[in-house]
């Protein structure tokens, strides 16, 4: 699956890692001696750092114990997935590699808090995987949709329909005869990305709002006027596409 690096009218590389982190439930850890499937267990402050809290009597807090100077390396596996079922339904895979170190704040009785020291981060999204610094990952902040995307799509699928068609036809007004089936795939603040179907393949339409939203209200009134411009639209107007793959 093909993608553009970070357009002018989308997040950038940092911003999807941030997206990805905040949105997810669960995780993949990878230490020196052990791998973890961990659910509803990590959360990120106002500044962007990560931390787990593991029940002090699981394995993960004896590990982190033992861990010489104090400090656990760590890898850590975020996959971000679809919330609508689509082909090729995994849109990003990120990784962060770094320490855990223990949290001098240890704030509930039984769970040790461990802070993630980022060393490396990475977002691959379809072949194409880009590096990113811990600065810049944190100078960057979730979108302001991350939380509320996969609502937000799985509304706009199973109770608009309509406003899907419509948005494909401001795409390319052939596209709901050409393709086998058009679904949301992504929604971000500054536009919503649909996933296009072919017997051979899929191609993914990116449609930019007018202006990027500040929050989850301004969503409804950049769609609106997404729909009056495909009213309006000539025959001939078509947004950006992605070739996809297979």
């Amino acid at each position: 699956m093909a993608f553009a690096k970070a357009r002018r009218n989308g997040p950038t590389d940092a911003e999807r890692i941030r997206s990805v982190i905040a949105a997810a439930g669960s995780l993949s850890l990878t230490t020196d001696g052990n791998s973890y499937d961990l659910v509803a267990m990590h959360d990120v402050d106002g500044s962007g750092r990560l931390a787990l809290h593991a029940p002090a009597d699981s394995p993960l807090a004896a590990e982190a114990a033992c861990a010489p100077r104090g400090a656990l390396s760590a890898l850590l596996e975020f996959t971000d997935i679809a919330p609508i079922a689509v082909r090729d339904r995994v849109r990003a895979r990120v990784t962060l590699a770094g320490r855990l170190t223990p949290s001098p704040l240890q704030t509930s009785p039984g769970v040790l808090v461990l802070r993630l020291d980022v060393a490396r981060a990475s977002i691959q999204r379809g072949a194409l995987v880009e590096h990113i610094g811990p600065e810049e990952l944190e100078r960057a902040a979730p979108d302001v949709l991350a939380v509320a995307e996969a609502a937000m799509l799985t509304h706009l699928e199973e109770g608009h329909r309509d406003v899907v068609d419509r948005l494909a036809r401001l795409a390319d007004p052939e596209l709901p005869h050409t393709a086998a089936r058009v679904a949301p795939l992504a929604l971000d603040r500054h536009g919503i990305t649909l996933r296009c179907e072919y017997a051979h393949g899929v191609a993914d339409l990116r449609i930019a709002f007018r202006t990027p939203v500040k929050d989850v209200d301004e969503v409804g009134r950049q769609v609106e006027i997404l729909l009056r411009r495909a009213v309006a639209a000539p025959s001939g107007k078509r947004a950006g596409r992605e070739d996809a793959g297979s």
